[in-house]
Order: structure tokens, then sequence, then C-alpha cells
């Protein structure tokens, strides 16, 4: 284990650490709200209020299995230094806010994965690299978009056949109230999945640095901190993806919507009970994808959802060269 760090750097490093997760929400913002503002059934800043509350109260309803996937699942956590976390972090944070500034809806989980496999890797090789973490990550990266899109689809059908024979109006009221209770559950698995992301952080953080007792875990003010600045960062949205994720990739209705929200809610539910590192963003566009298609198959904009799997798909080499990039000039400056 290298030299402990000095109280305020250890501090510092892990206030880089809540800026990336309070930069995840700000990012992830339009994965929560993008439906639900879309078909009007709130307004956007009301949204974000709602997402932002269900971020920060997730931890209340799942374990910690996403936060020791990240912490020691992706790369050996013996070789993990402040180093090799700063770098995992600026792989991210940067490029979290490249794509921020295009409006692309890149993941902001995979950007973090991605910077921490290259800093990882330019401190020990190969030697460092978790597989069954890294493959079980990697697997999903294709699978949750895919099995959304599926998932959406079957309850956009199942739904249509149960109000074939109810009013119009009395149907996109009833989606219009449900579509509350599927963006809430929606923004639960975003706060349960991706928050976690940054607890794995700063718990191998901790645990590098001899603070856990030889043991690692997440220690609870950990996990209530991490909420808070996703939700922060929720709160204050990220509109210019809201526009890709709620218009561009199709038109919604109260109904599409709570069958995108619905079945990326089973999504992110089932991953984070798994212990996997999915995208929010991944799952959300599969989704909305799905119910596009269960209409006809040119409601979708096909471009705009390519643009979208290009951006998945530069996203952990990208990350991770940057990422390595920066641990390579903290090592030559430290």
């Amino acid at each position: 284990m290298d030299a402990a760090l000095a109280f305020p750097l250890l501090a510092a490093l892990i206030g880089v650490a809540l800026l990336f997760d309070f930069l995840n929400g700000l990012h992830d913002a339009a994965n929560s709200i993008a439906t639900v503002v879309s078909t009007r059934v709130l307004r956007p800043h009301v949204a974000v209020a709602w997402a932002a509350f269900f971020n920060f109260i997730a931890f209340l309803f799942f374990g910690l299995h996403v936060a020791e996937t990240v912490g020691k699942g992706i790369v050996d956590a013996s070789i993990i230094d402040a180093t090799v976390i700063f770098g995992a972090l600026m792989g991210a944070i940067s490029w979290n806010v490249i794509t921020w500034v295009l409006g692309i809806p890149s993941s902001s989980s995979h950007a973090l994965i991605g910077g921490l496999l290259g800093a990882g890797l330019a401190k020990a090789g190969l030697s460092a690299v978790v597989w069954d973490g890294v493959i079980k990550t990697t697997v999903a990266i294709f699978l949750s978009p895919t099995i959304g899109m599926l998932v959406a689809l079957i309850l956009v059908l199942i739904t249509s056949w149960l109000f074939k024979r109810v009013n119009a109006q009395f149907a996109d009221r009833t989606f219009r109230r449900l579509q509350l209770i599927s963006a809430a559950l929606y923004s639960l698995g975003h706060g349960g999945n991706d928050a976690q992301k940054t607890m794995g952080i700063i718990a191998v953080l901790l645990f590098s640095q001899g603070l856990l007792g030889g043991e690692f875990y997440v220690p609870f003010w950990v996990v209530i901190t991490c909420q808070a600045a996703m939700g922060l960062g929720t709160l204050l949205g990220g509109w210019r993806i809201v526009h890709t994720m709620g218009s561009k990739i199709t038109r919604l209705t109260p109904h599409q919507g709570f069958c995108a929200e619905t079945g990326g809610a089973i999504m992110l539910f089932s991953a984070t009970w798994l212990g996997i590192p999915v995208s929010t963003t991944h799952t959300i566009t599969g989704c909305i994808v799905g119910v596009g298609a269960a209409r006809r198959a040119t409601a979708v904009r096909w471009g705009v959802a390519g643009n979208i799997v290009i951006a998945w798909i530069i996203t952990l080499p990208a990350a991770a060269a940057i990422g390595a990039m920066a641990y390579y000039l903290t090592r030559a400056f430290a």
C-alpha cells in the first residue's frame, strides 16, 4: 500500500469524487425526466424536483451491490491508490463535461468505469483488471438497451390491449397519473444504481488508505453524501440532453412515456439488485426506441439513436485514455 495521504489531500480527493457524483446527476437528469417533461405531465422544474427527491431516497430501497462491484470488481482493490482514483475521476469528469457541452447523452457510469480501467492499466497493466466484473459490465452495455427496448415494447402492447375499449380521454388522464409513479420508480432506480458508483470509488479510496480496518465496506456517511450530491445535480438538471432524450428520438404520449419509464425502472431495479453498474442513459434510450417502434418503425429517428450508440461505443475507451493520461501526469508531477 502506498504512503497515506495527508488529510487535506484525502478530503480534496473525496471532494472530486463528489463533484463527479454531482455532475452525474446533472448529466443524467434528463434520463429521469425527459419522458415526463416531453409528455407535458410535469413542468421541467417540478419534474427535476420530483426526480431529485427519489434519487436521494434510493438508498432506503437498495443494497450496496453496485458499490461493491465498482470498488473491488473492476480493478483489483490492492493496486488502487490515490493516484489511480484521481486518474479515474479525471477521465470520467472530463468525458462527462465534453458530452454535456455537446448535448450527447453518453453514459456517466461507463465513463467512470473507463477512467478506472485506464488508470488501473496505466499503473499495473492487465494484471490490474478483474475480468469477471469487466465482462459483466461490458455485456450489460449491450444488453440493457436491447432488453429495455423489448420490455417497453411488450408493455405498450399489453397496456394497449387492456385499454382498447376505454375512452381515449379517460385513458390519457389515467396514463398521466400513472406516469407520476413510473417517473418516481425510474428515478429511484437511477439513484440506486448511479450514486453507488461514486460510493464504490470513495470506499475503495478509504480502503487503500487503511481507514476501513482492513475490510472493504461502504460507510453510511459515504452513502448519504453520495445520494445528496447526485440529488443536487439532478435538481439543477441537464436541459440540453432533455431535448434529445424527450423529443428528438421519437415523440411520446403519456401512454408511451409510462411504458418507457416503467420498462427502464424494471431494468434498473434488476441490475442494481444483481450488482451490475448499467447505464441509465442506455436503458432509457432503449425503452424510448421500443415504445416508438411499437407505433411504427418510422416513428423513431434512427439517425439520432445511431449517434447515441456511437457515443456509447466510444465512451469506455475515451474515458480510459483520459484516465491513463491523468494518472501518468499526476505521477510525473507528484
